[in-house]
């Protein structure tokens, strides 16, 4: 019989000395460059290692889902980083940055209205991870919310931020297919649509029961 345990960090924050930080950057986006030890898993300490780290804050995502029709609203807008790849317009969940102070779930509403034009009703907690922490200090919660498809339409943005969005809504079984070919390539939008296809029945009788 295949055994199953806790794996935890054998090693915590007290595990590592932070020699010297030095910011190289800081503008709309930060880049700060570590000096630091840790203890080694064979033993003992390691060299001085030195790290650059992007450091661009926190934030929050939304599957925004139709139980009823069993649709997604998902957005299309350009992107830097896939400028000089396959596409530069890439399909996405609803996202962005945490404001100071702002709660993770306040960030999900506030740019559902803002990418999409919906509203959210129920709102579920999908994960809380780290898209790149060999680089960079972003954390992103993940979201799936209910909302009323019908009304997701358009292009959408916040013309002071330069944001040209096209909404799209998708039922929810292409939207998987999507994930499947390699068309979708951003990293929250993958790991939502993947719980969703996994979770979607279940979810569908727990939103039926709380209306």
């Amino acid at each position: 019989m295949e055994r199953f345990h806790t794996l935890k960090a054998k090693f915590q924050p007290q595990d590592v000395v932070i020699e010297k930080k030095e910011d190289l950057f800081n503008g709309f986006f930060k880049m700060v460059k570590y000096t630091f030890r840790h203890r080694m898993f064979s033993g003992g300490w390691s060299k001085p290692v030195e790290r650059e780290m992007f450091d661009r804050g926190h934030a929050s995502a939304l599957l925004a889902y139709d139980p009823v029709t069993d649709e997604v609203v998902l957005i299309e807008q350009i992107r830097v980083g896939a400028l000089e790849h396959k596409s530069p317009w890439q399909l996405e969940i609803i996202a962005g940055m945490n404001d100071e102070g702002e709660l993770p779930e306040e960030v999900v509403r506030r740019e559902a209205q803002e990418e999409a034009g919906i509203d959210v009703t129920h709102i579920e907690h999908i994960t809380h991870y780290y898209p790149s922490s060999g680089a960079c200090s972003e954390t992103l919660d993940v979201f799936v919310g209910k909302v009323d498809a019908s009304t997701a339409t358009g292009v959408h943005g916040v013309e002071d931020e330069n944001e040209d969005i096209q909404v799209h809504v998708i039922n929810r079984a292409y939207a998987y297919q999507l994930v499947s070919s390699g068309e979708i390539e951003n990293g929250a939008t993958i790991i939502a649509l993947l719980w969703l296809e996994l979770h979607h029945q279940e979810l569908k009788e727990r939103w039926s029961q709380n209306q």
